[in-house]
């Protein structure tokens, strides 16, 4: 029969699971670390020791909330014997369907070889499990001595990043010269520019500069694009430099002094 959840029915009617099963459905089936506060960011305090931060994260639709910071336990390693253990979220229902959510160290076995990780909870909720458990980091021991921990989380972004990556700039003009013009639109982290200039350096090898992007359109690295002219001459690579500068090169062959344009596309 439906329900409906987001209305009034003169009683209390909405539950934790059909919350559960929203978030689910708009986030996905998969174990998050929401954006905010330390997202669970762990520090290393001593060799049976590590804090683990405050965060928000969604496990199977089941949102939890860490607002302190927490000391968790791990036990000490064994000298000639490695191990991996895992800190974990664990879900559980109890008695009479009562629901909790923490944080758990889950025990790796001694090895004199190379260790692997401990078995953990993987019957989600959603498909009736009473216990389940979102892995966030690895701990590995060699000994006594705790090593780096290894996140095992995924950050899910807000929709605001989303937003921002389906997002179309407008036409900017980015370079003017007296020589021509660099414009661009962004659409997220994707960038697509249009060169038009009036003229160009002639000799086989000769160079010449378009000007300075801004910074927020400046690719990663240094770029390089193939410009082909008129019946095969005219031949340039077009440089887009990380830090910002826009230069060309001719390579070889007859080159002329006449106008060329081109549309180069590259991701931030």
């Amino acid at each position: 029969m439906a329900e409906l959840v987001t209305g009034h029915a003169g009683k209390a009617h909405a539950t934790a699971e059909q919350a559960a099963g929203l978030n689910a459905g708009i986030l996905g089936l998969d174990d998050y670390v929401l954006n905010m506060h330390d997202k669970f960011k762990i520090t290393v305090v001593s060799a049976n020791k590590v804090t683990i931060g405050t965060g928000e994260l969604v496990m199977q639709g089941r949102h939890v909330s860490q607002g302190t910071p927490e000391d968790l336990i791990v036990t000490n390693g064994s000298q000639g014997q490695k191990r991996n253990d895992l800190i974990v979220c664990r879900y559980a229902k109890g008695s009479q369907n009562i629901e909790s959510a923490k944080l758990v160290v889950v025990r790796g076995t001694p090895t004199t070889g190379t260790p692997t990780d401990p078995a953990v909870n993987t019957t989600s909720p959603l498909d009736g499990g009473t216990t389940y458990d979102m892995p966030l980091y690895r701990i590995p021991l060699d000994g006594i001595t705790i090593g780096a921990p290894v996140a095992l989380f995924n950050v899910l972004k807000p929709m605001s990043d989303v937003w921002d990556s389906l997002t179309q700039t407008e036409v900017l003009t980015l370079i003017n010269s007296t020589y021509g013009t660099v414009k661009g639109y962004r659409r997220g982290s994707l960038v697509t520019l249009r060169i038009d200039w009036k003229s160009s350096a002639s000799g086989s090898w000769n160079t010449g500069n378009f000007g300075t992007l801004p910074e927020s359109w400046r690719p990663p690295m240094d770029l390089n694009f193939s410009y082909g002219g008129r019946d095969g001459a005219n031949q340039k690579i077009i440089n887009v430099n990380a830090n910002g500068t826009m230069t060309y090169a001719n390579q070889g062959g007859t080159q002329g002094t006449n106008a060329f344009g081109m549309t180069v596309s590259y991701a931030l």
